[in-house]
């Protein structure tokens, strides 16, 4: 009996939707990084893009547990002396593009420097509103908050 090797060619890509109101951003990117990969499936093949497409809508409602919102911090060099910059969870949650924090936790959780990770994370489409142009796909719905009870915070 041979090992199953699915080729590029066979591969299937379903189109998901999950709705992050109140889920918890690093279980969240959990289960996001898992449906992008493929590991989902039984026929699973690590060298293969395979995996969903997923679309995630209210972004922007994310929640952290603990302090992190507004204890974790974020730092950049500018490349000038004395250019560190910081800046909290909170802030970036508020700014003008809050789906960035949902982007940055799935993309640490992919694969590191690879073209195959690079190309799985193109079928990520991630919107701080409850609006995606995504309908024409028909993409089933996943309720992440019913797989665990604590991937939702009530507060």
């Amino acid at each position: 009996m041979k090992t199953y090797a699915m080729k590029p060619a066979d591969a299937d890509k379903a189109w998901t939707l999950i709705d992050a109101e109140g889920l918890v951003v690093g279980r969240l990117a959990s289960v996001i990084a898992t449906r992008l990969r493929g590991k989902h499936l039984p026929s699973y093949t690590p060298h293969v893009d395979m995996g969903d497409n997923v679309v995630v809508v209210n972004a922007d409602k994310v929640v952290f547990t603990g302090r992190k919102m507004s204890d974790k911090k974020f730092y950049w060099h500018t490349g000038y002396p004395g250019g560190i910059k910081e800046r909290t969870m909170e802030k970036i949650i508020g700014g003008a593009h809050p789906e960035r924090v949902l982007m940055k936790a799935v993309e640490r959780m992919m694969p590191k420097d690879s073209p195959l990770a690079r190309k799985q994370m193109t079928g990520l489409k991630i919107y701080a509103g409850p609006e995606h142009p995504h309908e024409a796909q028909q993409p089933q719905k996943l309720d992440v908050a019913a797989m665990n009870s604590k991937n939702k915070r009530d507060s």
